[in-house]
């Protein structure tokens, strides 16, 4: 597997250079050209190529890029045929590359060896840098880029898997950077079309995989930090040193199909979004996620069903923020996830609800928490992780957490609440040997009766396990205002006393 985890550490890089969105350039051809051996070495590569002079353009080919990886017993090389850097006489440099580039690539490791080719094909591709060398500007343009695989050989077998290429048309976008220590990027894209085709059949096994899908459109922003000679194999050490960075992509609404076969069982189906979002964070202190997509629709058909599955979504979302370095003080952190307006086909409903006694409305589960925590590790050092798992240190320390908004909407209840909660871990007795907390949450509960009573006549619900739940209710809540509604107020005092609705329980 090394050699899996370089090839794709190497493709990013390349992919860098490919999109204008890495420093390569200054004023002119040969600087473009030097600048851009400078950062592919502070990656740890080896850059050879033939170099031959034709007026204003120096033509680069035969450009090999290669890098060992002494962790992983690993080396990993590229070649590309051929690129073009021409003095345009105005103080700028067009970057030029043939309509379709050949691609290969190389990767060994643990006694395996991949070797692959790729194409990669571009229409009315249009680079063009401007700048100095302390401030360099990419404008590209492109009506069309596609990569595919050609090829690929494994231990000296050569597998014809099948299809495999991805496609993005009207592609327009800048990078700027500034140049030094450590490489400051600020880059946007705008794309059309952005289509894909996995249609392959996978070597040494029985069945065949395909996937096929589009997107409207595709934008993409943000900004990166990159220090020379970073070494991606240490991410500790890069992320001390001033690796960062900050962006993500828009996509437009979009579709696939899929099937999959195999072990005589079959699987297929479609799916179909609107508009969506992901986007990443990293530094040295925190790691952030946020993904987002709306009114998603997926239909599956399974030999191993005996009806079709459909269901959607109105909208999913996930957030994720976590810090990373030891820290003295406390750091935030976030989670929250939502699946929204979910609602699934009469069908499925008639399995387990055939008279329809259960209402059929879009359910919602949705919850954010937030919240400071004292990291006692540094998450990217492999050393303290290993004395995480051996259990010699704690992860970190919990200072405070809060219930943002919470809400379980479904078959005609619906559960709300917020919190917010402080702890000290200084008292680790109280609580079981959990730092002891402090604060309160606030609960309420529309419909529960109801769908209690209507899952007793259905016979999913005991009635002594009714009761049973009843009498709990009975003890957290009280009646609020409505119809069938409760609300729980539950604290946790300072010195230890834990109440519901003012009543003592502990």
């Amino acid at each position: 597997m090394a050699a899996f985890k370089s090839t794709a550490t190497s493709a990013v890089a390349l992919s860098i250079f490919m999109t204008g969105s890495a420093a390569f350039a200054d004023v002119t051809a040969e600087q473009v050209w030097e600048d851009w051996k400078g950062y592919m070495a502070g990656f740890g590569y080896q850059v050879e190529a033939t170099e031959s002079q034709s007026g204003d353009a120096l033509v680069v080919s035969d450009v090999k890029m290669s890098v060992s990886i002494p962790e992983e017993d690993a080396d990993v090389s590229f070649t590309m045929s051929e690129m073009t850097f021409t003095n345009n006489g105005d103080g700028t440099v067009s970057i030029s590359l043939p309509p379709v580039m050949p691609i290969s690539g190389v990767a060994t490791g643990e006694g395996e060896t991949i070797k692959f080719d790729l194409e990669y094909a571009t229409d009315a591709f249009d680079m063009t840098v401007s700048g100095d060398a302390s401030e360099m500007t990419y404008d590209y343009t492109a009506a069309l880029a596609k990569i595919s695989l050609v090829s690929i050989e494994a231990d000296g077998e050569s597998p014809d898997l099948g299809t495999l290429e991805l496609s993005v048309a009207d592609i327009a976008g800048q990078s700027i950077m500034k140049v030094g220590g450590v490489r400051e990027t600020s880059q946007q894209m705008t794309t059309g079309e952005v289509s894909y085709t996995i249609d392959m059949a996978p070597p040494e096994e029985e069945g065949h995989v395909k996937l096929i899908g589009s997107a409207e459109s595709m934008g993409f922003q943000g900004t990166g930090s990159f220090p020379a000679n970073m070494d991606p194999t240490d991410m500790s050490a890069m992320l001390a040193a001033g690796f960062a960075f900050d962006g993500g992509f828009e996509m437009g609404a979009g579709s696939s199909e899929f099937s999959f076969s195999g072990d005589g069982s079959t699987l297929e189906g479609t799916s179909s979004s609107g508009p969506g979002v992901a986007m990443v964070a990293m530094d040295a202190d925190k790691l952030n996620y946020d993904v987002r997509a709306q009114d998603v629709d997926v239909n599956v058909k399974s030999s191993d069903l005996p009806f079709p599955v459909q269901f959607t979504f109105g909208e999913y979302a996930a957030k994720f923020l976590m810090p990373v370095s030891q820290s003295e003080e406390a750091q935030e952190f976030g989670l929250a996830l939502t699946f929204g307006d979910f609602t699934m086909s009469d069908m499925i409903w008639g399995m387990f609800d055939p008279s329809g006694q259960l209402p059929r409305d879009p359910a919602t589960v949705s919850f954010d928490l937030s919240g400071t925590a004292k990291m006692l590790v540094n998450l990217m050092d492999p050393e303290q992780m290993e004395a995480i798992e051996s259990g010699e240190t704690m992860l970190g320390e919990l200072d405070s957490m809060n219930l943002n908004n919470l809400v379980i909407s479904l078959a005609g209840a619906e559960l709300t609440g917020e919190g917010a909660f402080t702890f000290d871990n200084e008292d680790l007795e109280s609580f079981g040997g959990m730092p002891a907390p402090a604060g309160a949450m606030d609960l309420k509960l529309v419909g529960g009766n109801g769908l209690l009573d209507k899952l007793v006549a259905m016979g999913f619900v005991p009635e002594d396990q009714a009761m049973g739940a009843r009498m709990m209710m009975g003890l957290f809540a009280i009646p609020g205002e409505g119809d069938d509604t409760l609300t729980s107020k539950i604290e946790v005092t300072e010195d230890g006393q834990v109440l519901a609705n003012g009543q003592r329980l502990k």
